[in-house]
């Protein structure tokens, strides 16, 4: 790590992904909407002063803030442009040489009764080599000049942002006779000067002239596109525009997805008290250790002189144990969200920004599928959807849309819709195997409650207190919480039908759809109404765990995307339990679910339905319109894949445990994607290791995978100890964490008024 400011880097290195999006070195550039634009310009006067390439550049950055725009007036004259709306003021002013003149201007600026620019893009020099025909006297002229300004260039970027753009190369064979002389050593040569003189008296960086070089690396991969050989091509003026825009903004709108230039986020007070408490637990079990190694070896066994009988050392108390079990989980869960800080928050690794290609989506797909297929094992039972297919199943979804973020897949439709499909089939799953749960147990205890929560949501909760975060902002978790607890509801209260009480009178079947039908009125209804949904998630405190943005928007957007595939999977469940039950379906180990015929005949229907939904999936032309079948149209999919992979007797038999054991720690896979494999919140990819991208996603992905691993483990072993089976236990535990998020509430309101 260079520990180099990322602001240099976004001006003078990058390169291109692709052939028009521009990579800055080690950080993230973000891509500028109209709003934004002016949003960070507001109440500013830019002026770009120069010649016809700092023109070109001009009418880029306008369009940035109006894209009406059209390219027109006096070429070889000043041209004004401003925004009254937003009270912004863009001036190109013509200069086309390094002279007199704009000394004369520049220094206008310096005086104290006129108002200094706030943002000033200079730079000149293709005229002084095609008026003097490239001749040495003209250089030495442009070096006197050049340090004639640069005093004052530096005493106006005391208090403005000043930047001097370094000419691009041309492309000398597209050029006209009349310009000919202009050639790339000419260039050059008065690139070095304007380097070497300016900045040479100032000693103060803040108070320096930023040199915009960035632009000859753009030209000279594109610059054999120009249209005359001198002018870069409108594509190339955009991508340095945007430079410019994010130079000056990102430090101001502070956007998730530009990381260049953007200081490091203070630490808030609840990360302060978090850091404390994980600096404390591995302090504590740090001494519990030492203090257990010492009572091991003054216990060791010896031999009793006077009975001659072998004594055994004591045993710790349970209390100890339980404690020591915890400080562990707590120190180990400190250094990994010291990690997690590190990655995303702290500065120290580099971002970049995703770049999507079919073959960096297909071809990890194509390997990971053959890596499950190779570890084909028997399953341990043949029911439907048994535990191990599951597992297997939650598995291949989850490294599917890893591979999707990582490669930034959702620029294409196709992929989108099936990835889509992928997430209903995780609520799919939820629906059918919490339905499948109560029906069969008929427990509806508290401790069954709260092992659930706990494993759903420990991981997002330390991590919205460590990387400041709002609940929202991991909006899986939240969705899967919401729809356990519907789940539970809707079986919970009265009338409690379950299973055993079923068997008993065929009628209790009846009184579960009834309860189903209220279930599917009640998401029809809110799904329908946003203001309804709004107001109940809006009261406090739920509105501080589903807002985002300052608004639930999003939570009813996501809620609403896949609100009826749970309800498909407890309908399922109900389904298949009832024929399971009537023995109407034969499980045995090789044998078809349904006799041949149906079999056959289901198979053929689940095949054609898959790929009619992929056809579909794959015609889509507008994301708003597919999004709205979406919720009626992905549970045929889902359906065909569970028949297609449940039907035939030996597909049933065998699963992947390569995809199963990653089934097992699904959930942290995507959550801890968020910060330690892709980086700026998802936004970004990670990089450990600069210059190697391959070399990169292994090593990062190996630590991320691990630590997945690790953070499941903690999680399993603190559930253990956080939701004791004991109720009058169970009950203390609960009364201290309700203490926990009264404080960690009032913490947040007051950080919030800090902010405000």
């Amino acid at each position: 790590f260079k520990g180099g400011d990322t602001c240099e880097y976004l001006l003078s290195s990058g390169r291109f992904l692709g052939e028009k999006v521009w990579q800055p070195h080690s950080c993230m550039m973000h891509k500028y909407k109209n709003s934004e634009a002016k949003n960070c310009l507001i109440d500013k006067h830019v002026v770009f002063i120069g010649d016809s390439r700092i023109r070109q550049l001009f009418y880029s950055f306008i369009k940035l803030i109006n894209p009406q725009v059209k390219e027109e007036g006096n070429k070889h004259g000043n041209i004004p442009f401003e925004d009254k709306s937003a009270s912004i003021k863009v001036d190109f002013l013509w200069y086309p040489e390094v002279n007199g003149s704009m000394r004369q201007r520049i220094k206008s600026w310096t005086e104290g009764s006129v108002t200094k620019p706030h943002i000033i893009v200079a730079g000149a020099a293709t005229w002084s080599i095609k008026i003097h025909n490239g001749s040495n006297e003209a250089l030495t002229q442009y070096k006197i000049n050049i340090t004639s300004i640069a005093p004052l260039l530096e005493k106006l970027a005391k208090s403005s942002d000043v930047y001097w753009v370094l000419q691009d190369p041309v492309y000398e064979d597209m050029l006209s006779e009349s310009r000919k002389m202009i050639t790339n050593e000419k260039i050059d040569a008065y690139n070095e000067a304007a380097v070497r003189i300016l900045n040479s008296s100032s000693r103060n960086s803040k108070a320096k002239v930023k040199m915009f070089s960035v632009s000859k690396l753009i030209a000279q991969e594109t610059i054999m596109k120009s249209a005359d050989g001198l002018h870069l091509p409108e594509s190339s003026r955009d991508t340095n525009a945007m430079i410019l825009m994010n130079v000056y903004c990102n430090k101001i709108m502070k956007p998730i997805d530009g990381s260049c230039c953007q200081p490091q986020p203070p630490l808030t007070l609840i990360q302060k008290l978090a850091f404390c408490f994980f600096t404390l637990s591995i302090i504590g079990y740090l001494i519990i250790n030492l203090i257990h190694r010492n009572n091991f070896r003054k216990n060791k066994s010896c031999t009793d002189l006077e009975s001659g009988e072998e004594k055994k050392p004591a045993i710790s108390t349970p209390n100890v144990s339980t404690l020591e079990m915890l400080l562990h989980s707590f120190c180990k869960l400190g250094l990994i969200m010291t990690y997690f800080y590190l990655c995303d928050r702290a500065n120290l690794f580099m971002k970049e920004n995703k770049f999507y290609t079919h073959s960096s989506f297909f071809i990890p797909i194509v390997y990971i599928l053959v890596l499950g297929v190779f570890y084909t094992e028997n399953t341990k039972e043949t029911k439907v959807l048994n535990r191990e297919q599951t597992d297997e199943w939650k598995g291949w979804m989850q490294l599917v849309i890893l591979i999707y973020h990582m490669s930034g897949a959702s620029t294409f439709l196709p992929v989108y819709m099936h990835i889509r499909v992928l997430v209903a089939a995780y609520l799919f799953q939820t629906g059918y195997g919490h339905f499948s749960y109560f029906w069969m147990k008929g427990d509806f205890g508290a401790y069954r409650v709260c092992q659930v929560l706990f494993r759903l949501n420990f991981l997002v909760v330390v991590l919205c207190i460590v990387m400041d975060r709002p609940y929202q902002f991991y909006y899986f978790v939240p969705l899967v919480t919401v729809w356990f607890m519907i789940i539970y509801a809707t079986l919970a209260i009265w009338p409690q039908i379950v299973q055993k009480k079923a068997n008993g009178n065929c009628l209790w079947h009846f009184g579960l759809l009834l309860k189903l039908i209220c279930l599917l009125t009640c998401i029809y209804f809110l799904s329908y109404s946003q203001g309804a949904f709004e107001k109940i998630f809006s009261f406090w405190p739920l509105s501080k765990c589903f807002e985002l943005n300052g608004n639930v928007y999003e939570w009813w957007f996501r809620w609403k995307l896949d609100r009826y595939v749970v309800f498909h999977g407890m309908l399922f469940a109900f389904i298949y339990l009832a024929l399971q039950k009537r023995q109407m379906i034969s499980e045995g180990k090789g044998d078809p679910l349904f006799s041949n015929r149906v079999s056959n005949v289901l198979l053929f229907i689940s095949i054609v339905s898959f790929l009619t939904y992929s056809i579909w999936a794959s015609s889509c032309k507008n994301k708003t319109e597919c999004n709205e079948l979406h919720p009626s149209v992905s549970v045929v999919q889902i359906l065909a894949f569970v028949l297609i992979r449940n039907i035939p007797g030996y597909v049933r038999s065998v699963y992947s445990s390569f995809f199963a054991w990653f089934g097992k720690i699904s959930l942290e896979l995507f959550i801890c994607q968020y910060h330690i494999w892709l980086a700026a919140d998802t936004k970004g990819i990670l990089v450990l290791i600069p210059g190697y991208p391959m070399f990169n996603v292994l090593v990062s992905t190996f630590i991320f995978v691990c630590v997945a691993h690790e953070i499941s483990q903690i999680t399993n072993d603190l559930a253990q100890i956080v939701v004791p089976k004991d109720n009058s236990t169970l009950l203390k535990r609960l009364l201290c964490i309700a203490g926990f998020f009264s404080g960690l509430l009032l913490f947040s309101a007051m950080q919030d008024q800090s902010r405000h």
